[in-house]
């Protein structure tokens, strides 16, 4: 009875690390002023779309004279590049740089954080519940938690139930 010799994998060749000294790095502030750039001229594009069309698309890069842009679906893309010659001219305009082809891709586009929610003082009944509540907890860690919380009522002029 023989044995089969297993055969090794063969082997890969290792690539080269693709990882780059930090000091070679763009800088993050820079990357942050160019994404705002984007943002901007963004911004002054989709005016120029419809809004139904607006929302289903959105800027992704403006280099070597390519505006490339995201599009939710392949019809989407299509009625995008509908709008190429008035983009094109808009983007040439509003970067000052010449602006000759529109890329358009089909992904999902990046999630936009919407705007914080604006800070909502509690009411004086919320505030009155939780003084309430303050006084039955035996914890002063927790007691003065809600002691706080109730404070930030919208009428200070409650009185300490």
């Amino acid at each position: 009875m023989g044995f089969a010799m297993q055969q090794s994998p063969p082997s890969r060749k290792r690539l080269p690390s693709t990882l780059v000294p930090v000091a070679e790095c763009v800088a993050l502030d820079t990357l942050a002023k160019r994404a705002r750039v984007l943002d901007q001229l963004d911004e002054k594009l989709r005016h120029h779309l419809p809004d139904s069309l607006a929302r289903e698309c959105r800027l992704a890069d403006l280099r070597n004279g390519r505006l490339v842009y995201l599009a939710t679906s392949p019809a989407w893309a299509t009625r995008l590049r509908m709008h190429q010659a008035n983009l094109l001219a808009e983007a040439r305009a509003a970067s000052g740089s010449a602006v000759e082809l529109l890329v358009v891709k089909v992904a999902a586009l990046p999630i936009v954080p919407s705007e914080p929610d604006r800070f909502t003082p509690l009411s004086t009944t919320a505030a009155s519940h939780l003084r309430t509540a303050a006084k039955t907890l035996k914890d002063p860690e927790l007691q003065a938690l809600y002691l706080k919380l109730a404070s930030l009522a919208s009428d200070d002029s409650l009185p300490e139930a």
